[in-house]
């Protein structure tokens, strides 16, 4: 028998991994684009999934906004069913007309459609293909944005998508090992345009500022990346624990926080006690930026009888009688 070429066995290991300890039930399914990284993860899930119990399928977004998007979707399905995958869906979804960006709207699209798929098949867990060399795009993307240790920490290997398990477990493995698989696996993955179009940040980052980086500091630069995001996301859980706790001890029994339990805390803890609290008056994660939690902040640190921070969502926050309140706007 011939041996297992390296990078196969690399992501059947990592899938392996990331599937053992789930709960028993419904299938798995991996979201698939038809690009190598995908591919690889769907190849490598068909053949570990049964060897574990479990069923696995895939689902494929056609967000419909190339040509010949449809036929591209519809042969990844077709080659999904062909290795045994199911269920097996291809879901057309529609991108214009949603908030920001192009590509902000095509990811948001895309997961609500993956999400939906999980759903309608009780999945044990939705599986994505993002690798190492995603993982270090991203913390270079936070960088460039200032996003503080939340975008440092880059993308988690596992999070709740509105009640479904998302696992992304290539985040270990390298893009370059998602393609040597195809290869040796004989698999075609098709390359989305928008990858190298330079209008959009990421594929600047790919392109160009990786690329240089990896030039200048050596090959390691993209784990150690990785790396960082790992290291702070093991700091941001224990940050984050402190301040629900902090959060607890900062409410006033007449509603919204108490100024002289803020004022006590470390300026690090009280910004998240702050991004904590606005998210639970209902400001969007998403839209939730720095600059709101410095509005919030202010009204305790520098107090001059300032009137009102604004918050994403039409959300307003006032300081009286020593407390911070939500009020309606």
């Amino acid at each position: 028998m011939p041996a297992l070429a390296p990078p196969v066995a690399t992501i059947r290991v990592a899938v392996r991994r990331a599937l053992t300890g789930l709960p028993a039930g419904g299938p798995v399914l991996v979201a698939c684009s038809g690009g190598a990284d995908s591919l690889a993860l769907a190849a490598a899930t068909a053949f570990v999934a049964p060897r574990l119990g479990r069923s696995a399928g895939l689902v494929t977004v056609d967000h419909g906004l190339q040509g010949g998007s449809a036929e591209r979707a519809a042969a990844v399905a077709a080659w999904a069913e062909g290795i045994g995958l199911a269920p097996v869906e291809c879901v057309r979804v529609e991108v214009a007309g949603r908030p920001g960006g192009p590509e902000a709207a095509a990811r948001a699209a895309r997961y609500e459609a993956l999400v939906a798929a999980a759903r309608r098949h009780e999945a044990a867990a939705l599986l994505t293909g993002h690798t190492r060399d995603d993982q270090a795009e991203t913390v270079l993307l936070a960088l460039a944005r200032g996003a503080g240790p939340r975008g440092l920490a880059g993308m988690p290997a596992r999070r709740d998508a509105d009640g479904v398990p998302l696992l992304r477990p290539l985040l270990g493995v390298g893009r370059e090992q998602t393609r040597s698989a195809c290869e040796v696996l004989g698999l075609a993955p098709w390359e989305d345009p928008h990858n190298r179009d330079p209008s959009y940040a990421r594929s600047r980052i790919r392109a160009d500022v990786l690329p240089t980086l990896v030039r200048a500091l050596g090959p390691g630069v993209v784990d150690n990346l990785a790396r960082t995001a790992r290291q702070v996301a093991a700091d941001n859980a224990v940050l984050d624990q402190l301040a629900g706790e902090a959060l607890g001890g900062a409410r006033h029994t007449g509603g919204g926080l108490r100024v002289e339990a803020l004022t006590s805390l470390p300026s690090a803890l009280r910004g998240r006690v702050l991004h904590c609290w606005a998210r639970e008056l209902g400001a969007p994660p998403a839209a939730l930026s720095h600059r709101h939690v410095a509005a919030l902040d202010a009204l305790v640190t520098e107090w001059r009888g300032q009137g009102a921070a604004y918050l994403p969502g039409g959300l307003r926050v006032v300081r009286r009688a020593g407390r911070l309140v939500a009020v309606g706007c």
